[in-house]
């Protein structure tokens, strides 16, 4: 059997933040220079961010946009952001001109920019949140103790593409600005900025792991989480793939698409120019159904879908299952570089195992027949490792400003951090492929 959180873990976090409290109580926060600290009777609680050497060289100017329409989509786009679609600034603009973030949802978004005359030189992009709907790094309970002791955990400050758990840098650099200093630079503006707008503190969510060192450097306190990503070992084909996995799960898979290849259903992978508006119209319906059946409202507007459509409609790949002439179930991936991140599915009927077929399997062979490197399944669904995808660490980064509250939430992480590693080392001694496949 696989490892159950701790009652330590699970239900913890408030008596730590109860031990916390009593141990520091609240005292006012002060700005020295360009050091953002606490007044602490213990040091080691203090939060900081120092201005590095190198940053006092960039003739830079500082600005807050308010949206990302007053910045050019070029010089946004020019920053460094790898493989990772969500950032760009098609994307990031029709979460606004969708309403998906403003005041009414809670995401009000601060576009934190460096600019050397016309040239943006890096940005970090902030929300001001009144809830943690749509995060993913779930903090319910430090709300919660918040509330218990009176006090408000909201507003609270966090970069993060909205509604998108998904690994990918948050501090967008130039590729010809020293990404260290610059970065450093980013992130004592944002803590300047909550400073001054208030918050309870400064969450950035699913880092770049080559970002780890900048905010651990900035005293940041650093949790851990995992999802599911399948990796692709040079296969030659879907069977070629399926050789590496352990007997069971091989049979399981194959059982699996054998009763989908009997269901009176034609799949088809559109991308680019052959998602029409019929296809879109489809998937959203889909989508909206998949939050109704969990008396949920969906994060995402029509609008929203629309506007990614019309203006990266070469990053996204749709996956749709069609019974006689009507569009039955569909799952929605976007591409960029050497990565395929699965996003949203949803269906009008139901069918056995079809979430599986245009969910994982077809975005498998969609992988290996492009050469793809990787497929990141999004959040959550242990059942993706018995279907060849692995655990893989996501980090995220926490300032505090409470002195008591960040030593709670401190203590809290190390506890999660050893929990996660023991969840982790168990699922990949269990996983779906033989021994003999390499990690």
């Amino acid at each position: 059997m696989p490892p159950k959180m701790p009652a330590t873990v699970t239900a913890g976090v408030t008596l730590f933040l109860k031990t916390a409290w009593a141990a520091t109580p609240p005292k006012s926060p002060c700005v020295r220079g360009s050091i953002i600290s606490l007044h602490c009777s213990n040091a080691s609680q203090r939060l900081y961010c120092l201005t590095p050497p190198d940053a006092k060289s960039f003739s830079m100017e500082w600005k807050i946009h308010r949206s990302l329409q007053e910045i050019p989509r070029e010089a946004w786009n020019a920053l460094a952001m790898g493989d990772y679609p969500f950032s760009e600034y098609d994307y990031l603009l029709a979460m606004e001109l969708g309403g998906c973030v403003g005041a009414e949802p809670g995401w009000v978004p601060y576009y934190l920019g460096a600019w050397e005359g016309k040239r943006l030189l890096g940005a970090s992009f902030l929300y001001q949140k009144d809830n943690s709907h749509g995060e993913f790094i779930f903090d319910f309970g430090w709300a919660r103790a918040y509330h218990e002791h009176g006090l408000s955990y909201y507003p609270k400050w966090v970069s993060a593409s909205p509604f998108t758990p998904v690994t990918g840098p948050k501090l967008l650099v130039h590729p010809e600005a020293d990404r260290v200093a610059l970065g450093h630079a980013l992130l004592e503006r944002a803590l300047e900025l909550r400073r001054r707008e208030g918050g309870s503190g400064l969450h950035y969510l699913y880092l770049a792991e080559d970002e780890i060192p900048i905010f651990r450097d900035c005293g940041a306190m650093i949790r851990h989480s995992y999802q599911f990503e399948w990796r692709n070992a040079g296969y030659r084909d879907f069977q070629d793939f399926l050789e590496g996995l352990r007997r069971k799960r091989r049979l399981q898979v194959a059982r699996e698409r054998r009763k989908v290849a009997e269901l009176p259903v034609e799949i088809v992978a559109l991308t680019g120019a052959e998602i029409e508006a019929e296809h879109l119209s489809a998937m959203y319906g889909f989508y909206v159904a998949t939050f109704h059946k969990k008396f949920c409202s969906p994060y995402l507007s029509r609008r929203f879908f629309e506007e990614v459509h019309a203006r990266m409609r070469e990053r996204m790949v749709l996956i749709l299952a069609k019974r006689g002439g009507e569009w039955v179930a569909g799952s929605i991936n976007y591409r960029k570089g050497a990565a395929l991140y699965g996003r949203y599915w949803g269906c009008a009927e139901e069918y056995r195992n079809l979430h599986f077929e245009l969910c994982y399997y077809r975005t498998i062979e969609y992988a290996i027949r492009h050469g793809l490197a990787r497929v990141d399944a999004g959040a959550g669904g242990s059942h993706k490792m018995l279907r060849g995808f692995r655990p893989e660490l996501t980090y995220s980064a926490h300032w505090i400003e409470h002195p008591g509250f960040r030593e709670g939430i401190r203590h809290f992480i190390e506890k999660e951090k050893a929990f996660i590693a023991e969840e982790l080392a168990y699922a990949r001694e269990h996983d779906s492929f033989c021994r003999s496949v390499q990690r």
